[in-house]
């Protein structure tokens, strides 16, 4: 077998095949490196992988057209046919003199992301994971180009049918769907010769062992054939063939047979024991927290996936094949639309998207859209005037945790949202973060109640730009003095009111008239009206302080009487610097600068207060000085930093007995900041130089030969 390897890596080198196929394959790595990686600036190596495996529909024909084919032709192969190597010595020789060529450019371009490491942060382990993932998907192409080889005398047609068995390999699972949408045995066959989706199981940051498996496996039965396929070739026509080949067609069908079965079973092993999570960000594993919650789980639930199985969503299917390996009580099931497209409804009034979850058990259910399952951000372009999105992180185990928790929860606090005043309505973003927190909502019109519902865990009244009566307000302080939990958020009134302000006397709070306007650039964003206030440790800014800001465009100043109150205390979370002051005269919006009868501040932005009852109970009571701060336009311009501040504050109030709440898995990874000239510079090295460097001392080899 060595011999034979010897003179086939010999032959190729000499051929000028060999260093073409190299220069080629480091021409088209390098140029989308280059392009995406070191230009554009993304930390992640499988971009440019995933981009140039159709280098191999072209390369790996013509690398391999002539490996037996030419042996064929040129009767050659009966030298080697009659030498003392087995015949698989023989196909295993060829074949690693042909992955060696391979695995030169595969090793050089191992440094590429090492390169990348220099000007940022790069997630390794997914790196060199699409680096496997290009040489097991290269591995079995070349296998099959020597299968094909082996077929036929003619260079051209073994050329020719190797590129039409991988484009259809590679086109595998779009021709599967154009059969049958929902899948049948036909597109489970042919399923077997998708070499994309194990291809690109691997590129998504998962080690899996059945996508690997499925390579090697496919790699032996494409080489045991091409065994099969000479070794017919050593017998004439006779009695002794037929047995021989009788033998040899068991054999095919025993080895098919078992790697066809190894796969199925492998596919049907739970998630968990055939496949590690080697993103950075652990996309694919579930905490410890959900892990043991699930443990907990002793009642049965159904989780219903509005899609096909065969065209779910990749990753949240992993997420959902997680939960269903962990507990035996929890079963996911697969609804096709186009079978049964009102399905849903049975759940639900409101039309939900495709891919989202139902779940449901004998207590309640409750709905996951799809929409809420990947966190999205928006950026204002000020050239076009409008807001570009980008997906920053996924949220598929927090929102299927909470979901679990909400439908077997016996403990489902109640938030009541007040209207009729004016409020602000809260877009879908915030509506679903209530329901992620595992509380109720309810609009509630204090008129047609006498009392504010004893069941009320908190009342949030939203940016009232009307006031309230004084009956109404009389009703809220009531429930105050039971013990109650306001979330007022201010909103800008064009009339006096006397009564809401009555409402923050209670707390000894005051709303200062006007607008602020923060003279500390530090404190605003290109608008002295736009805050940026400091945020402050506590409660209601778990994980934002320090980390994110928060934005609060058109803010209100709070105010508080008296700060030595044996009766309250204060917590101020959101302050604006010393220098700020609120503009009583906001009919011009462009004027910046004080005018007598101006407040002076610092103001708290944000700020809870806390009463001590004469029972020794507490009442509470959150101000937010800004009828914008919970809006979709305002949480945009942070990354979500303001829809966090709202979870915080309403879980501060939920007093759940069990709080389960998984923060969504970002998807953000610091951008590489390469030089525009050292990027220039690494490409033409990477693209230009590197492949002539090749090309030209395969061209020296092929000319000296030609010459001697």
């Amino acid at each position: 077998m060595f011999a034979i390897y010897k003179r086939e890596i010999k032959s190729y080198f000499r051929s000028f095949i060999g260093l073409l196929f190299i220069a080629a394959t480091l021409f088209f790595v390098g140029l989308y490196y280059t392009a995406v990686n070191l230009l554009q600036g993304y930390p992640y190596f499988s971009y440019a992988i995933s981009s140039v495996i159709i280098l191999f529909l072209i390369g790996v024909p013509v690398l391999t057209m002539r490996i037996l084919a030419e042996e064929k032709r040129s009767r050659t192969d009966q030298l080697i046919l009659t030498a003392p190597v087995s015949v698989g010595g023989i196909v295993m020789g060829k074949f690693l003199a042909l992955l060696t060529i391979f695995a030169i450019p595969t090793g050089l371009i191992c440094v590429y992301p090492l390169i990348m490491g220099s000007f940022g942060s790069v997630p390794m382990a997914e790196s060199y994971l699409s680096v496997l993932a290009f040489f097991l998907y290269g591995m079995m192409a070349i296998a099959v180009g020597v299968l094909v080889s082996s077929l036929t005398e003619s260079q051209v047609i073994a050329a020719v049918l190797t590129f039409i068995i991988l484009f259809l390999a590679y086109m595998m699972d779009s021709v599967c769907g154009l059969i049958s949408y929902t899948g049948n045995w036909l597109t489970g066959i042919l399923g077997c010769l998708d070499m994309y989706t194990p291809f690109s199981n691997l590129l998504n940051g998962t080690l899996d062992v059945k996508s690997v498996f499925y390579f090697v496996s496919m790699t032996v039965l494409a080489l045991f054939l091409t065994v099969q396929s000479i070794q017919k070739r050593r017998y004439s026509i006779s009695r002794k063939v037929f047995g021989m080949g009788a033998y040899s067609t068991g054999m095919i069908a025993a080895a098919v047979g078992i790697i066809v079965v190894t796969n199925v079973v492998l596919g049907e092993l739970p998630a968990s024991w055939v496949s590690v999570d080697v993103t950075s960000q652990k996309l694919y594993s579930l905490t410890e927290q959900t892990k043991e919650y699930v443990k907990t789980i002793g009642e049965d639930v159904t989780i219903y996936v509005i899609s096909s199985e065969e065209s779910q969503d990749v990753m949240l299917g992993q997420t959902l094949q997680r939960y269903d390996d962990l507990s035996d009580h929890i079963k996911v099931e697969y609804v096709d639309p186009n079978i049964n497209p009102r399905f849903y409804t049975q759940y639900t009034n409101e039309n939900i998207s495709l891919n989202s979850l139902i779940i449901v058990s004998g207590k309640r259910n409750t709905v996951v859209d799809y929409n809420d399952i990947y966190e999205t951000s928006y950026d204002y372009d000020y050239y076009t005037g409008g807001y570009s999105s980008d997906t920053t992180g996924y949220d598929g185990e927090g929102q299927i945790t909470s979901a679990l928790d909400r439908v077997l929860t016996d403990d489902v606090p109640k938030v009541y949202i007040t209207e009729g005043h004016g409020e602000v309505s809260f877009s879908t973003a915030f509506t679903n973060a209530l329901k992620k927190e595992n509380t109720e909502y309810e609009s509630i019109n204090l008129m047609d109640y006498d009392v504010v519902p004893e069941d009320a865990a908190c009342m949030i009244i939203h940016g009232a730009t009307g006031d309230f009566s004084a009956d109404d307000t009389e009703k809220v302080i009531q429930y105050l003095d039971r013990g109650g939990n306001v979330i007022l958020v201010t909103g800008i009134a064009d009339t006096e009111t006397p009564n809401l302000d009555a409402l923050c006397a209670y707390m000894g709070l005051q709303v200062a008239d006007g607008l602020v306007v923060e003279q500390e650039e530090a404190n605003y964003y290109r608008n002295p009206y736009y805050l940026l206030p400091t945020v402050g440790s506590g409660t209601y800014t778990a994980g934002l302080y320090g980390q994110y800001y928060v934005f609060v465009p058109f803010g209100q100043g709070i105010l508080i009487e008296d700060e030595d109150r044996e009766d309250i205390s204060y917590q101020k979370f959101l302050t604006t610097s010393d220098s700020a002051f609120a503009k009583s005269d906001i009919s011009n919006l462009d004027n910046y600068e004080k005018a007598q009868g101006d407040t002076d501040g610092p103001f708290a932005i944000g700020v809870a207060a806390v009463k001590t009852l004469e029972d020794g109970t507490e009442a509470s009571m959150v101000v937010y000085g800004c009828e914008q701060i919970f809006t979709d336009t305002a949480n945009a311009m942070v990354s979500g930093a303001n829809q966090l501040l709202f979870t915080n504050t309403v879980s501060s109030f939920a007093k759940h007995e069990t709080s389960i709440s998984i923060p969504a898995k970002s998807y953000e990874v610091s951008y590489l900041m390469v030089p525009q000239n050292r990027a220039v510079l690494l490409g033409v090295l990477l693209t230009v130089v590197l492949p002539l460097g090749c090309l030209a001392a395969g061209f020296a080899i092929w000319f000296r030969r030609r010459r001697l």
